[in-house]
């Protein structure tokens, strides 16, 4: 009989992932980012319960309801994609 030499443990070699970008990381959410999210998208909903319950041409319908909207699409939702935490190392990176 002819015995058959099992090679020792191979390592698979594949494609070299990328190393990601410090922008890419830097868009990463939190769990605050989605936290903020959440609120943008509960005062939306809450800007078109109030903008249906009223009457159509009444006060309510009229200027509180787009103002609690563009509270939440225009200040609330680009806070949460743009918010990040501010790390000690940039400060003092910017200080030099």
């Amino acid at each position: 009989m002819v015995k058959v030499q099992e090679k020792s443990k191979s390592t698979f070699v594949g494609k070299k992932s990328k190393p990601k970008s410090s922008f890419v990381e830097s868009l990463s959410f939190t769990r605050r980012n989605y936290l903020i999210f959440g609120i943008g998208l509960l005062a939306i909903i809450l800007g078109y319960i109030v903008m249906a319950t009223g009457k159509t041409y009444s006060f309510q319908s009229l200027t509180v309801a787009p103002i609690i909207l563009l509270i939440g699409y225009l200040v609330v939702i680009p806070i949460a994609i743009l918010y990040r935490k501010k790390d000690r190392t940039e400060k003092s990176d910017t200080a030099k």
